[in-house]
């Protein structure tokens, strides 16, 4: 059965898109750490990260670093954080995170709730500075 994550990359259920190729898919997560708060994820359905080939997940890297540019171009931040917890979802995913210190990185801490207009505005820049 395809995970949600499959169906948001297909475009069956709707997500603020930041960037995509042929192989994979970046979007903004609803319900983020941080504004900007973006989910890297393979169209190709694999649960554990370190089951991805060589090839593959070094170049998953390569288009995280891409949308993490854009990230920072776009959100005040430090650094973008990057975490692969992979308990949630059967489908590999990074997370990229614009942090300042390193307890922004806390999963346990409460999320931010942002509307669909203000996550359909934060993705439009961070777009805009991906091209």
């Amino acid at each position: 059965m395809a995970t949600i994550f499959s169906k948001i990359a297909k475009g069956e259920i709707p997500s603020h898109k930041i960037a995509e190729d042929d192989r994979f898919y970046a979007f903004l997560d609803i319900s983020p750490l941080a504004e900007g708060h973006t989910l890297v994820v393979p169209k190709k359905e694999v649960d554990y990260i370190f089951d991805i080939n060589d090839k593959d997940l070094a170049d998953m890297m390569v288009f995280a670093k891409k949308v993490a540019v854009a990230i920072k171009k776009v959100i005040p931040c430090q650094k973008i954080g990057v975490a692969v917890i992979g308990l949630e979802v059967p489908h590999a995913h990074i997370h990229l995170v614009p942090i300042n210190s390193i307890g922004d990185l806390n999963f346990d801490r409460p999320k931010l709730q942002p509307g669909q207009d203000k996550l359909a505005e934060t993705a439009a820049r961070i777009r805009a500075a991906f091209h």
